[in-house]
């Protein structure tokens, strides 16, 4: 089932993608040849007037075919080679370039709006309109190796009570928990913490010191208070734009850390998930509810749009560079120059996917 919800989420997310250049090219006077999900082998298809709408049987992407976004002589000296992408201005080329980017933001917006109408979990305090009701301590964190890791708390459980010997917490918080913890070191506490639509269970852990450096007696996790926030469909709106921007930005620069810290030769490949690792963190989601689901469709379809945006060859960012460059120099880039390069970009991509994917396995696997 995880599996099946996975395809209908990147469908939602490539089609969305690929639909933004299809129409502004469409929009632009720009044949488009083919709107396919998924890469070849070809599974099914259907022409409707002078596009092909194909069905292919690998679902990690899709692509839309503009006439001549790919010179060749057919594009260059055939019949519609007024129609061809590149003969249209830098202007235009690059509006239908960041055509794909402009969706997947505005999907995350609508998605982020809809999810506040329905009652998105945020945290007390950190909102700047509405009420967040049902507030519950709720664990944001587990370092591995520690007490709450090896008791199995996980992020997501809300904590209920925590008791040592006759002594409990009364109604926990961040101050109370931690206070608790602190007093009751080296003794063993009992956790009662409710886990995804009602389960209630329990643990039982020892705190210790040295935990991320700290002196004081911890059991390795990060908590904070959590509740629902419903808006109204014109505050959804506005908090759901904010909300995508800043998802957006935070997204920006972690990834360009991971690229910095790549060149260094400091980054951990093993904290990048690929489709498997996706798998099961839609598998999570489905589990927490269908809020939880649309959220992370969001995010996903912000990395998409910083994805995308990278200057790199087989990208849309990379092709937005290629145009730069032919504007600074004043002429075309060779056709099979921008095609050669795209062409080993995209198979540096089909690689790195590669090597995610087998990084993923391997987490599951352990």
């Amino acid at each position: 089932m995880n599996i099946i919800i996975f395809i209908i989420i990147l469908l939602v997310l490539v089609v969305s993608h690929e639909f933004g250049h299809f129409i502004l090219a469409k929009k632009s006077g720009i044949r488009v040849d083919e709107f396919a999900f998924g890469f070849p082998p070809k599974i099914a298809s259907i022409k409707k007037g002078e596009t092909t709408y194909s069905l292919n049987a690998l679902p990690l992407g899709g692509y839309v075919k503009i006439f001549g976004e790919n010179p060749d002589e057919d594009s260059l000296n055939g019949p519609d080679k007024d129609r061809r992408f590149i003969n249209k201005p830098k202007y235009i080329q690059a509006m239908v370039l960041l055509g794909g980017v402009a969706m997947n933001f505005l999907l995350a917006w609508i998605l982020l709006s809809f999810s506040f109408v329905s009652g998105l979990p945020t945290s007390v305090g950190t909102q700047e309109t509405g009420v967040v009701k049902n507030a519950m301590l709720t664990v944001t964190h587990v370092a591995e190796n520690s007490p709450a890791f090896d008791g199995g708390l996980q992020v997501g459980d809300k904590i209920l009570n925590m008791q040592a010997g006759i002594l409990s917490t009364e109604i926990p918080s961040v101050e109370s928990v931690q206070y608790f913890v602190a007093r009751h070191s080296n003794e063993e506490i009992k956790i009662i913490f409710e886990r995804g639509k009602g389960e209630i269970l329990e643990t039982s852990i020892t705190p210790k010191t040295g935990i991320a450096g700290s002196d004081k007696p911890a059991i390795g996790i990060s908590m904070d208070s959590i509740g629902i926030l419903k808006l109204p469909i014109h505050k959804a709106l506005v908090s759901g734009l904010k909300l995508t921007w800043d998802l957006t930005i935070t997204t920006a620069v972690g990834l360009f850390d991971l690229i910095v810290n790549s060149v260094r030769g400091t980054a951990d490949i093993s904290s990048v998930t690929g489709p498997v690792g996706i798998v099961g963190i839609v598998g999570d989601a489905v589990s927490f509810g269908f809020v939880y689901l649309l959220s992370l469709t969001a995010i996903i379809s912000i990395n998409l749009v910083i994805i995308n945006l990278i200057p790199f060859p087989a990208l849309d960012g990379g092709r937005l560079l290629f145009l730069l460059i032919e504007k600074i120099k004043g002429s075309r880039i060779s056709p099979k120059i921008a095609n050669t390069v795209n062409a080993i970009g995209f198979g540096l991509l089909m690689l790195l996917m590669v090597v995610i994917t087998y990084h993923d396995i391997v987490k599951i696997v352990k």
